[in-house]
């Protein structure tokens, strides 16, 4: 954390997490078991000192939004509410390309809670993975202080690992703010408090999905769907009409109306890894179909417009791009 900030004789730490806000949402109101499960959800920002030595681009900031989310449920839930987001997080994961390695943190030397709350709660992380049917590795002792967890490592291009995903069991927050719902019998028990995150630090997820494809992302993902070049000044209005119908097909689309070399301004949108670059002049102004560069590819497709757009939609809505060297 950051030291405490004076202001007004006042003092203010800035959020390192988003943790006590939901329980506090939680404990605006008595609750029952009949309500639970509840899950709050935010995109919070948050900041963490850390030593300059150890920054690292986009993946290790002092300050980064996170998909957080906390999972407030019995005892008996707990098992269901994992198996639902392993179920999300390896939707995501799969929707960006990444493989994944499951690992289950077991408890530490330094801890909270007693044992048998600890094996409660390992062995329900443990039925939702088996359920799930996925190998997983156990990783002992490498639990958090206050629960065990499960970690989602992303695999990315270069085989190396990176912390996705995590799904942790919090039994020090429920027992220091007093989180409680009113059970069957209508006694207090204490609430089982899940942390979940699915991408993580959205910092680092981007800078581990820059580093996976490379920079050269599939069309769905890409930024900039289309580049659009016209080869002189009197190709500037029809080259800008296509970009605008590119636009209302929700393509998205950048034209390079530069007044440098045709040759620079292709190099650029190469290197800039577009996926698909059209090149305007007179001879695919006066035809219906028009040269469609594919980035990686040697080979130019002679398309009409209308299919062009038809493509890109269904590469975008199917989330994977089409064989492009074969023809098809």
């Amino acid at each position: 954390m950051y030291a405490p900030m004076d202001v007004d004789g006042i003092q203010y730490i800035i959020k390192p997490m988003n943790c006590p806000g939901h329980i506090f949402i939680y404990k605006t109101k008595i609750r029952s078991y009949r309500d639970l499960p509840i899950r709050y959800a935010e995109l919070g920002t948050v900041y963490r000192y850390e030593r300059s030595g150890v920054l690292h681009g986009m993946l290790r900031v002092r300050g980064f939004t996170q998909d957080d989310a906390h999972i407030f449920c019995t005892p008996q839930q707990l098992a269901e509410e994992t198996y639902g987001v392993l179920e999300l997080a390896d939707y995501m994961m799969k929707t960006f390309g990444f493989n994944y390695r499951l690992y289950l943190s077991t408890r530490p030397e330094k801890s909270v809670g007693s044992n048998e709350v600890w094996e409660r709660a390992t062995e329900a992380l443990r039925a939702a993975l088996t359920q799930w049917g996925a190998d997983y590795t156990v990783d002992p002792g490498e639990g958090v202080f206050y629960g065990p967890k499960i970690d989602v490592k992303l695999i990315d291009a270069l085989e190396r690992e990176w912390q996705g995903p995590t799904i942790q069991v919090d039994f020090n927050e429920p027992e220091r703010l007093d989180v409680n719902f009113v059970n069957q019998r209508g006694e207090k028990e204490r609430v089982v408090m899940v942390h979940r995150t699915v991408l993580g630090s959205m910092e680092r997820f981007i800078g581990v999905l820059i580093e996976h494809y490379g920079g050269s992302f599939p069309v769905w993902l890409a930024p900039v769907q289309v580049a659009l070049i016209p080869v002189a000044t009197d190709h500037h209005a029809p080259v800008l009409k296509m970009a605008n119908d590119l636009r209302e097909a929700l393509i998205r689309t950048h034209t390079d109306c530069r007044e440098e070399s045709l040759g620079l301004r292709i190099r650029e949108a190469e290197k800039n890894k577009i996926p698909y670059m059209i090149v305007v002049g007179d001879r695919e102004l006066a035809g219906d179909e028009v040269p469609v560069r594919r980035h990686g590819s040697k080979r130019i497709r002679k398309m009409t417009f209308a299919s062009l757009v038809a493509r890109i939609q269904e590469e975008t809505a199917a989330r994977r791009d089409l064989p492009w060297e074969d023809g098809s």
